[in-house]
């Protein structure tokens, strides 16, 4: 098996082994139980109608009734179905069906890339794309995101930060192609 953590620049692999990955210690189709909790700092469910949360703010989860939920029975409820669970440092695991099905990075992780600092640069460094959309705002560029589907993975580029700001891999929208 290989730590992504322990070794970032294979992320710049045009394919990846997606089942010989691990991210924190866990493996892509290992049941989603196996997350550390005290790592767990938010998650994303189904069982969650309302959520309210942000840098300065507690995380509050409510259900469809409006019963208030515990970041614990979020969890549970995320370990056995699907959603997201995030964890401190900036990683997530994506949930399918009580297993672990992608992994994404971003935040402070991602100075390991600082050395990539230009669009041309960071296609030298990953390879050409299968997919590249732009992303704008009122006209200016925001970023690109760039879809290598024989790593079924996604990079994402911030054009006001020159820099990488996302990296998932595994079952995430647009990562296996159309």
């Amino acid at each position: 098996m290989m730590e992504i953590l322990e070794d970032l620049d294979v992320l710049m692999r045009p394919h990846l082994d997606l089942p010989t990955l691990r991210m924190g210690g866990i493996a892509l189709g290992a049941p989603a139980d196996g997350v550390p909790r005290h790592r767990i700092v938010e998650a994303q469910a189904s069982v969650v109608a309302r959520y309210r949360g942000g840098d300065d703010i507690d995380s509050e989860y409510h259900d469809a009734d409006g019963r208030p939920l515990t970041l614990d029975e979020v969890i549970d409820h995320t370990v056995r179905s699907d959603g997201f669970l995030y964890c401190a440092g900036e990683l997530t695991y994506k949930v399918r069906a009580g297993l672990v099905v992608g992994f994404a990075i971003y935040g402070p992780r991602l100075s390991h890339f600082a050395h990539v600092t230009s669009y041309e640069e960071l296609l030298a460094a990953f390879g050409t794309p299968d997919l590249v959309r732009e992303e704008s705002a009122y006209g200016d560029l925001m970023g690109y995101d760039l879809y290598y589907w024989g790593a079924r993975k996604h990079v994402k580029w911030d054009a006001s930060g020159n820099r990488v700001s996302l990296i998932n891999v595994g079952d995430f929208k647009g990562n296996a192609g159309p």
